[in-house]
């Protein structure tokens, strides 16, 4: 009986592997994508996705099915209820300026959110729109009020982002809200990656694959954990919800036509065309 029973365990291994959670320790890239005219998710091994049942963030479980990264296409990682951004937050962007003592943050809009390969517009009267590249922390478990410590264990994973900018309203208007919050203004993807060491990754921003920013993570002012338990003071916030974390050395305006990629070590490359208004 013994026997009999030892067989049939090792007969469900296999069965079993799918079932069981990622483990924390590994590096792992969940996305969001369609196919065949519906919305899916995943887990991204090399060129292959293992389908999720439902949402990453909602607990999803592989269903067996694999697709090819080649005959899908990539969305926006998450769709957040909130977007919240960190101004002034590398030591090399803000140059000789104070640096601040908290983060200095902002909102962006839900509906400024696009993903990979989706095209940059420029609203009617913008005329100094700026690529942003930053790291972007994914949210995965309800946080209010919690300390650095805690909000390590509210994070999901981080992605890249691009918090696009209208300098020139940036600079004029009572808010940033038009300035950074305009539809295509927000960029992410194209995974949400676990099991990376948040505060010393290389980000990199091309534009037309020439080299416009570059600096590492380690350069922040104030970190991922500091920024996660900062906002959770004043805004409840929940699973999906996205935080830019700031944007390293200076930046320049885009023009129809540009390609930007905003790169970061682990994650992947985030790539948008400027399209025509």
């Amino acid at each position: 009986m013994k026997l009999l029973g030892l067989m049939i365990f090792l007969m469900l291994i296999p069965m079993l592997s799918t079932l069981l959670p990622v483990d924390p320790g590994k590096v792992t890239r969940f996305v969001r994508f369609s196919a065949a005219g519906r919305i899916g998710y995943g887990i991204l091994e090399g060129e292959t996705i293992r389908e999720l049942d439902v949402s990453f963030l909602a607990g999803g479980k592989p269903t067996g099915r694999n697709l090819q990264l080649a005959d899908v296409r990539l969305l926006a990682p998450c769709q957040p209820s909130k977007v919240i951004a960190v101004g002034l937050n590398y030591r090399s962007h803000i140059g000789t300026r104070t640096a601040p003592d908290q983060p200095g943050i902002f909102a962006k809009l839900p509906t400024s959110i696009i993903g990979p390969e989706d095209e940059i517009h420029f609203p009617p009267g913008a005329t100094d729109v700026h690529y942003v590249g930053e790291l972007v922390v994914i949210i995965g478990k309800a946080a209010k009020g919690v300390s650095p410590e805690e909000a390590g264990r509210c994070i999901f994973g981080v992605t890249a982002g691009n918090d696009v900018s209208e300098r020139q309203w940036q600079k004029g208007d009572l808010q940033w809200l038009r300035a950074k919050g305009s539809d295509t203004f927000g960029p992410l993807g194209p995974a949400i990656v676990q099991g990376l060491d948040y505060d010393n990754l290389k980000l990199e921003t091309r534009v037309n694959g020439e080299v416009r920013q570059s600096q590492r993570t380690s350069d922040l002012l104030f970190d991922v954990r500091r920024i996660v338990s900062y906002v959770s003071q004043f805004f409840t916030l929940q699973p999906g919800d996205a935080i830019f974390t700031g944007t390293p050395g200076t930046t320049t305006a885009m023009k129809v036509g540009d390609v930007v990629e905003v790169e970061i070590e682990g994650i992947g490359i985030l790539r948008n065309r400027v399209g025509k208004s």
